[in-house]
Order: structure tokens, then C-alpha cells, then sequence
């Protein structure tokens, strides 16, 4: 798509010129607010209050500014209002129906949470505010904590970190600080060759060695490998359980205890905690620090980085290192800030993203220990389900009970017709569903990582099961063998060059071929 001609406005050179045939809605390239631009248009206007005009020698000295306007899109509220609901109707989210993206429980998000949130005495807080004015917030957090701690099985808890990624690394930060206190200086932590691609890099972001220990035949980390790994240098492991392959480690028990008998600590990312809420703890199975994403398991929202939050929990032995200050409880019934004695400083300016805190603390009093139960009982059954509704159609390579989530392989899809697990990805779209996580774990050849969720009924998991075996189907049918490979078809961007798409990105409108 060309950019188009430069016409001439009152505010300087804007885009524009094409021609914007009616109706817009339906059209395979909806235009920039630049092509919408008309000079003289306005979304609003404010009424002239008798204060000096910005420019005024005595707010702005004349140096500082600008000799034009700036080259803004001018177009009515109307307009503007349109062109950003269609953008929205374009898009996919977990609103319109299932998103089966493996290892991130994209569930749905209960609105009554955002109600809550939306609430002026919540919303509407300073974050400086004295602990005086703010009771009811700091209510809240501890609650949270406690909540929290008692779903893990852990003693304290920090809710700085405002994301996942936030919470591996105050958690390495903790395991550095424990061992520094003892005198030591421990260089290595353990990651299994199935982990959370962001496991490494927050090992080496915290300044630590990695050391990869390997997969059994089923799909547990390999007691061998990790015996031979561990020393006295190994400052812990990072273990998700379940794990990305949703496979519970049956083997934790032993795992726990080596790792233990060398000093070392056992951290749990939490990424999978939605499969054994209410069930079992991390903190029953050994763990030291478990990282939560409250995005994730605790149904607040998903953004493009953000809105996140990866509250850290820890054992008593740790309370004293967690990130200050924390909200803590008053003997007198009041609430209060406090910094624990060694704590590792903040993790973030103000006290994590407040609202998707709240948001979790209305999540879990909602549900109460017996739905959050619930909860992972009907994310085990849907994920088991559409494991054997797959069976025959795609491989399972650890054929064996899951948890949250199955991964399958396309590989003898792939040998037999040249299916591949992103064509499979692709065709999905076409079909009204999101695709789920593809190539992951690495360790599993064309894999396919589904996770439907508590949130999604029967019929909705069967249509998912069903659209996954209609591709396979066209794959194997000689007349239609390349269908899946052709797709997307009808989505408004058909398929990309990734690693083009990675490697040249094309951030804004004017960078278009």
C-alpha cells in the first residue's frame, strides 16, 4: 500500500488526498485519522477562560516556541469515535470468544471486578497519599496478601512487581540476597529445558549462570540430570509445576529435597497456578519463592505488556528480604506502610498497578476457597477433554493426564502432507478462533499449546476440538491439501514474514512500502 499524496493544511503538510469512499465500515484497509483529516475539524472545543494564551512571554519565554502548529490529523468527534470502534471490531480479545493461547490463561475477565474498579473512591487516589487518608486501599493490599499467602502456602507476600517478568526477577533478587547474607556468593540456577522462555533471561538479567537440566520420558524434569547438576555453587531452581507442558511433576517431592540438601532454594513461576488452585500449594510441595501472575490466574485484565502483575510470595526465612515498603496491619485495627529490615529496596515507584490489584482482591473474595477449587477442576476437565477429543488426529507426546493445558504435535501431520503448526495456527483464525501458543515448549517438534481455560463452556471447547480436526482433515484431503497453508484469507492482514515481520518492523503509517 502506497503512502498517499501530501496536501497542504493550515497546520502545515498532512497526509491525505485520497479519495474515502463511503461506506468505511467493511473495508479491507481502514484509513490513518490523517486520511480523515479535514482542515477546520475539531473533536471538541474549549471555551476561552481570560488567562493568558500559552506563548505569553511571561509563561513560555519566545525561544522555546514553535514557529507552527503541530502537524495534527483534524477530524470531528464523530469521526474519531468511528474509526477507533472500527479498528476495535478488527481485533480479537478474550470479549468475542475463546483465546486458547498455552501457558497464558487468557480467561475471561469478570466485568464486576471492573466495576469495582472503576469506583471513584478506588480510582480516583493519589498514590502519595498519607496512610491516614488512604485506609480503605491499604485495607485492601494486605487482604490481598493474605489472600494470597494462603493460596500458596507462603508467609509473606510483596505487591510491587507489575508484572511476571517484574516478579522472576525479584525473586532471583531475593534468592541473591538470602545467600549473600549467609557469606555466599552462588553463581548458577537451574532451569528445565521445558521452562518459560523468560526464565533465562531473568537468571541472566539477575546476574546469574544458566544451567539447563533435561526432560524425562514423561515429561518431568530428569532427576539424573538435576543430581548431577547440583553443588554448592547452584543458588536454585526455577520450576514451573505445573509444567509447560502441563504436566504435574510427579517427582517435586525429591526434587525439593535435593535441591534443598545443596542450600539452594526452589522457586515456582506461577504462569500455571490456575491448575491446582484450591487443590494443592506451592509452598505443601517445598517451594521457597512463588511468583504469581495476577493477570493470568486471577482473571484481571491482559495488555500489550500490561496492565500486569506478578506479585512474589516467600517463606518466613525470606519475609525480611521482600521489597519495601509493604502494607502491613496495626495492632490498634489500622493500616500502615513498613519497610522489612533487609529488604531489597522497591521494585517500582508506587505500589504496583493498584487497580489490577483490586481487581484480583474482588476475583478471590468473589470465589472464596471452594470456587477457586472449582475453578481449577473445570480448567483440568476442559484441557483432559480436548486432549482425547484430539487424540488420533493430532500426536501426544507425553501421553499422559494433564493439568491446565495439553500440548499436541503436528509432526506426522507434517511428514504425511506438509501441514506445519503455524499453517494450523493460521486456519484457526479463518474459523473464529484465536490460535493457541505454537512452537512451544521447544523440546516438543511442531507443537501446538491449547489451553482453554475454566471460563469456556463444553460447547465452545468441542467447537475448538472440532475446528483443530477440520484442518487436519483438509490437510490430509488431496484436493485441499494447502488450504491451511494459504491462510489467513479473511482476516484484515493476511499472513506475514515473521521473522521479517521481527527484524523490520513498521511502527507507523508512513513507513509502508
Amino acid at each position: 500500500m502506497t503512502p498517499p499524496e501530501t496536501e497542504t493544511h493550515p497546520t502545515g503538510p498532512l497526509p491525505g488526498g485520497r479519495a474515502l469512499s463511503a461506506p468505511l465500515l467493511g473495508r479491507e484497509d481502514e484509513p490513518t485519522l490523517f486520511e480523515l483529516s479535514s482542515p477546520g475539524r475539531r473533536a471538541s472545543s474549549l471555551r476561552t477562560t481570560g488567562l493568558p494564551q500559552w506563548g505569553a512571554d511571561e509563561l513560555v519565554p519566545a525561544s522555546w516556541l514553535r514557529t507552527e502548529p503541530v502537524p495534527l490529523p483534524e477530524v470531528s468527534e464523530r469521526d474519531l469515535a468511528a474509526h477507533f470502534t472500527r479498528l476495535s471490531h478488527r481485533q480479537y480479545s478474550v470479549d468475542l470468544g475463546a483465546y486458547p493461547l498455552g501457558s497464558c490463561t487468557m480467561k475471561y475477565n469478570p466485568k464486576v471486578c471492573d466495576e469495582a474498579a472503576a469506583r471513584a473512591g478506588f480510582a480516583n487516589v493519589h498514590p502519595a497519599s498519607p496512610p491516614f487518608l488512604v485506609q480503605g486501599w491499604l485495607q485492601v493490599l494486605c487482604e490481598l496478601e493474605e489472600m494470597l499467602c494462603e493460596v500458596t502456602g507462603m508467609a509473606a507476600a510483596t505487591l510491587q512487581p507489575a508484572a511476571g517478568a517484574a516478579g522472576e526477577l525479584t525473586g532471583l533478587l531475593l534468592m541473591r540476597a538470602y545467600h549473600a547474607a549467609r557469606g555466599q556468593d552462588r553463581r548458577k540456577v537451574i532451569i528445565p529445558d521445558s521452562a518459560h522462555g523468560t526464565n533465562p533471561a531473568s537468571v541472566t538479567l539477575g546476574g546469574y549462570e544458566v544451567t539447563t537440566v533435561g526432560t524425562n520420558a514423561r515429561g518431568g524434569v530428569d532427576l539424573d540430570s538435576l543430581r548431577a547438576a547440583l553443588d554448592e555453587d547452584v543458588a536454585g531452581i526455577m520450576l514451573t509445576n505445573p509444567s509447560t507442558l502441563g504436566l504435574f511433576e510427579e517427582d517435586i517431592s525429591e526434587i525439593a529435597a535435593a535441591v534443598h540438601e545443596v542450600g539452594a532454594l526452589l522457586y515456582y513461576d506461577g504462569a500455571n497456578l490456575n491448575a491446582i488452585l484450591g487443590v494443592v500449594r506451592p509452598g505443601d510441595m517445598g517451594f521457597d519463592i512463588v511468583h504469581l501472575n495476577l493477570h493470568k490466574t486471577f482473571a484481571t485484565p491482559h495488555g500489550g505488556g500490561g496492565p500486569g502483575s506478578g506479585p512474589v510470595a516467600v517463606s518466613a526465612r525470606l519475609a525480611d528480604y521482600l521489597p519495601g515498603p509493604r502494607p502491613v496491619r496495626l495492632g490498634g485495627g489500622g493500616f500502615s506502610w513498613a519497610t522489612p529490615e533487609r529488604s531489597i529496596g522497591r521494585l517500582h515507584s508506587w505500589h504496583g498497578n493498584a487497580l489490577v490489584l483490586l481487581r484480583a482482591w474482588v476475583y478471590l473474595r468473589l470465589h472464596g476457597p471452594e470456587g477457586l477449587r472449582r475453578v481449577a477442576e473445570i480448567a483440568v476437565l476442559n484441557a483432559n477433554w480436548l486432549k482425547e477429543r484430539l487424540r488420533g488426529t493430532y500426536d501426544l507426546p507425553y501421553d499422559r493426564p494433564v493439568m491446565h493445558e495439553c500440548v499436541v504435535s503436528v509432526a506426522s501431520l507434517e511428514r504425511e502432507t506438509g501441514l506445519r503448526a503455524i499453517d494450523v495456527a493460521k486456519r484457526l483464525l479463518e474459523l473464529g478462533f484465536h490460535s493457541p501458543t505454537v512452537y512451544f515448549p521447544l523440546i516438543v517438534e511442531e507443537a501446538l499449546m491449547i489451553e482453554p481455560t475454566e471460563t469456556e463452556s463444553p460447547q465452545t471447547v468441542a467447537a475448538l476440538a472440532d475446528a483443530l480436526v477440520k484442518v487436519a482433515a483438509e490437510a490430509r484431503a488431496a484436493d485441499d491439501a494447502t488450504s491451511a497453508r494459504e491462510a489467513p484469507r479473511t482476516t484484515p492482514v493476511r499472513r506475514v514474514d515473521e521473522a521479517r515481520a521481527a527484524r523490520r518492523l513498521v511502527a507507523t503509517y508512513d513507513q509502508r512500502p
